[in-house]
């Protein structure tokens, strides 16, 4: 059978190559298995074929058996009742049976081989579905794993561009400050010398603020008065 002998030659073949060698490994997967499957579907319809040849030829071959049977009995009943002549015809008629009564029974044992041979078959490519079902699974898995692990070392460089940016930034700020530090400390050396003479006598002044609202005050109500 053509489909059984591509999925022989599926899974003898190196599946890693096969996907080694697609543009896109995950979606040739799912098409290799798509294909496997439709394959099972066709093994599933020859093989419930078969085995309903199976049971048509066993039972024409009982039915020949039956018939064979029933002549025997008439004949013995046909002998018992003194008719010698109906017991030859009935015999007569088993004998013509037994000659097809063999090619039923040999027909029967090659549908039952054919059966036999072709549910292993069916069963065994089911069996191995499942394992390359499971294979498929792992290799998704593994797909999946190198995929993240490229995003990851993908990130990892932007993350160490940026890491470097941020030094760079820091490394600037730090000359920005060193920079203002020193305009300041220049501008606090270029101030004029104070005058101390002009401090001392600031310290001793007494406010004279009360008094001199006070003095305002007593204007005002003299002028009210007036």
């Amino acid at each position: 059978m053509g489909i059984l002998s591509r999925f022989k030659d599926i899974m003898s073949s190196n599946i890693h190559a096969f996907l080694d060698k697609a543009e896109d490994p995950e979606k040739m997967l799912d098409q290799y298995l798509r294909n496997l499957r439709s394959d099972l579907g066709q093994v599933k319809a020859e093989t419930a074929s078969i085995m309903a040849e199976e049971q048509r030829s066993k039972r024409q071959w009982d039915e020949c058996k039956s018939e064979i049977s029933k002549l025997k009995k008439y004949a013995v009943k046909a002998l018992e009742a003194g008719n010698e002549g109906d017991a030859r015809t009935f015999l007569e008629k088993k004998s013509s049976l037994a000659a097809k009564e063999e090619e039923l029974q040999a027909a029967y044992n090659l549908a039952s081989a054919n059966a036999v041979r072709m549910k292993e078959m069916h069963d065994k490519l089911v069996s191995d579905i499942g394992e390359l079902e499971s294979k498929a699974a792992m290799l998704k898995g593994k797909m999946a794993a190198a995929k993240a692990l490229k995003r990851m070392n993908e990130m990892g460089s932007s993350v160490a561009g940026a890491n470097s940016s941020i030094s760079a930034f820091g490394r600037m700020e730090e000359k920005v400050n060193r920079a203002y530090d020193e305009a300041e400390a220049l501008a606090e050396l270029r101030k004029d010398p104070a005058d101390e003479f002009e401090e001392l006598t600031e310290k001793y002044e007494e406010s004279n603020d009360v008094e001199d609202e006070l003095e305002a005050l007593k204007k005002e109500l003299k002028n009210n008065k007036e």
